[in-house]
């Protein structure tokens, strides 16, 4: 299969215009526009296949889509093991939010007990969006039946210079708030994140659907 062909016969430059500005460190000619439900039905169609070999092996890919088509796949494989190897491969390479928060491998699910411990090494990483992906992970499968206060400290330790970073490790702990108010709250009432991902927690805290009103008064008498 021609991977790059297929994508093209799914572009859209006003989609490829949009995506760039949401993307702003990759440049503009590196989109193709392919919006992600056209994306993830052609990388179901590739794993169905199984002719994606050569396409993973071909790092560093030029274009923004081949990357989002990239970890499209990954999240499609069953195998716990080839994921990881292959995700591991994939990660120097990650370069955008966006290309590292649409892989989501459907695996790492039913492995967690291994996958903790990919976890808490992909969040010690210094690269930004290895460590990045690490903290998502571990947000989407460790804050509901699997979760354990020590959990917490893996992102609370991130110290990235980095807005993605920063954003992240805000992010996962808004979300923390929402479902382990009484294990979460020391972090916002003692201080123990940096200022700005402090206040941008509670900001994103505060927006949630799914944090109680008198939560968010609470929220907002902790903002530095």
């Amino acid at each position: 299969m021609d991977i790059i062909k297929e994508l093209y016969k799914r572009s859209d430059e006003k989609y490829a215009d949009f995506q760039a500005k949401l993307t702003p460190n990759v440049d503009r000619e590196l989109f193709i526009g392919v919006r992600v439900p056209d994306a993830r039905k052609l990388a179901k169609e590739i794993c169905k296949s199984e002719d994606y070999d050569d396409f993973l092996a071909e790092l560093p890919h030029k274009y923004y889509d081949e990357n989002m088509l990239h970890g499209l796949i990954l999240s499609e494989f069953k195998d716990y093991d080839a994921c990881v190897e292959q995700v591991e491969r994939f990660l120097p390479y990650v370069d955008n939010w966006a290309v590292c928060d649409i892989m989501s491998p459907k695996c790492f699910k039913k492995n967690k007990e291994r996958l903790i411990g990919k976890i808490v090494e992909w969040a010690e990483s210094d690269e930004v969006y290895t460590s990045r992906f690490g903290m998502e992970m571990l947000m989407t499968h460790f804050l509901d039946e699997d979760f354990k206060e020590e959990y917490l400290e893996i992102p609370s330790d991130v110290h990235i210079d980095d807005y993605y970073s920063r954003m992240m490790v805000a992010w996962f702990f808004a979300t923390a708030l929402a479902k382990q108010w009484e294990a979460t709250i020391p972090y916002i009432r003692e201080n123990r994140l940096e200022a700005w991902t402090h206040n941008k927690t509670i900001q994103k805290a505060r927006e949630s659907y799914r944090i109680t009103e008198e939560q968010k008064e609470y929220l907002k008498s902790l903002k530095r």
